[in-house]
């Protein structure tokens, strides 16, 4: 949806102010007492005594005219209130009226007339942007994503935890010293994208739509090495970009372990510890890297769980991680290993995603069931889950494809 135009704005000023002043009638502002009547004297009287009709026709004009001015104060201050919740505009003004003294005293901005302002700019937002900054439409709902990543990621109860504290206490931190940067790891189709989805979705009423939100996947976007100093220079402008237009940006970066190592050199800047105090206020920004590095290290760790009797959900978040950054440490031919990122700690977190087990497979099938609608039986997940190919070739224990392309198997059960 484009930028609301002036006129557009007029109007729909003009209809949220008329509504907004019959809902605020008799409910927070003050009405001016009728003045009471005076009798007509009825006789001429002492010229000294008689009240004049100019003198007093001169004084109700002046009350009338006053208490229109207030009047007319009030609604300018509710309408610089909501054009700066709305279009951020007009800010500024505002906190000049707020200091200024009123034209009359007693004529403020309710507080009930904040809650409606608040609603009304909330309805607003929802059929579009509000701002260009598009940070009108940042949500920063925790409770929102905690549910769903309980009730929708399926075997990955590190995962879960991690992004959770992880993203709850970096946007709750009131000086944050660097930029959240999160990699995860572990075998394809084991959740590494749809968490990130879901991140997006749940900071950002747009998700990955929002101009806060920028992904990256190594093989489209950054394919020939030979272009990499092109790459690094596009790269470096599209994230300060970014920063510039929102307070709080999300960065991904899929297929990592594809990226060269000048290329994560190159953001490195963006990652590092904030040079100043108020940069923490003014650019707030999560990084998510998405690798199926570490992936072999992961599936060792929960299959030596399993030999051993033990349940995956006693596999603890110090342990494994330990285990993943001696991996990604070693001399070899991959991105992490060459660049500054581990390096210098620029990564928060290492979170492991661990291989599927059959029974959830099972529910991956079944949210793919829910999600268009269609009826199934207990017999019917199973099928599902029994084309899918599993490892080692002794245990048949670990969903090879993780639950990627479950939604498309359900496709031959449609009638």
């Amino acid at each position: 949806m484009g930028q609301e135009g002036p006129p557009a704005r007029l109007g729909l000023g003009c209809c949220v102010l008329l509504l907004l002043l019959l809902l605020l009638r008799g409910s927070g502002s003050p009405r001016a007492p009728p003045a009471p009547r005076r009798p007509r004297p009825e006789g001429p009287g002492p010229a000294g005594e008689r009240d004049p009709r100019g003198r007093a026709g001169h004084q109700r004009y002046e009350a009338v005219k006053k208490h229109l001015a207030a009047v007319t104060a009030l609604s300018k201050q509710y309408w610089q209130y909501l054009a700066c919740k709305v279009w951020q505009e007009g800010c500024e003004e505002e906190k000049e009226e707020q200091r200024e003294p009123g034209p009359s005293p007693g004529w403020s901005l309710p507080l009930v007339g904040q809650d409606y302002l608040e609603i009304l700019s909330a309805w607003y937002c929802s059929f579009g942007k509000c701002c260009e900054t598009g940070d009108c439409r940042i949500v920063n709902n925790i409770t929102g994503l905690e549910a769903d990543l309980s009730e929708q990621l399926h075997g990955q109860h590190l995962a879960k935890e991690v992004v959770v504290r992880a993203v709850q206490g970096f946007l709750q931190s009131p000086q944050p010293k660097k930029a959240l940067v999160l990699s995860f790891h572990g075998w394809s189709g084991t959740g590494k994208n749809f968490v990130a989805r879901m991140v997006a979705s749940h900071l950002y009423r747009d998700g990955l739509r929002s101009d806060c939100v920028r992904v990256f996947i190594s093989l489209l976007h950054f394919p020939h090495y030979k272009y990499l100093d092109s790459y690094k220079a596009q790269l470096q402008r599209q994230l300060s970009e970014t920063l510039q237009l929102c307070r709080q940006s999300l960065f991904i970066f899929d297929e990592a372990e594809k990226l060269h190592s000048s290329l994560l050199d190159a953001i490195r800047p963006f990652m590092a510890p904030y040079s100043n105090e108020g940069q923490a206020d003014q650019q707030r920004s999560i990084f998510l890297f998405l690798s199926n590095l570490g992936g072999n290290t992961i599936n060792e760790v929960a299959l030596d769980f399993w030999r051993a009797g033990r349940a995956r959900e006693e596999i603890s978040m110090e342990f494994l991680e330990q285990r993943l950054r001696l991996e990604l440490q070693e001399p070899a031919e991959n991105s992490y290993a060459h660049s500054h990122l581990l390096r210098e700690n620029l990564i928060d977190f290492l979170v492991p995603f661990l291989p599927l087990e059959f029974h959830h497979v099972k529910l991956c099938a079944r949210d793919a069931f829910l999600a268009r609608g269609l009826p199934y039986s207990e017999a019917t997940l199973d099928e599902v889950a029994r084309m899918m190919v599993f490892v080692p070739k002794e245990e048949k224990l670990f969903s090879a494809q993780g639950c990627k392309s479950v939604s498309q198997r359900i496709n031959y059960f449609l009638p």
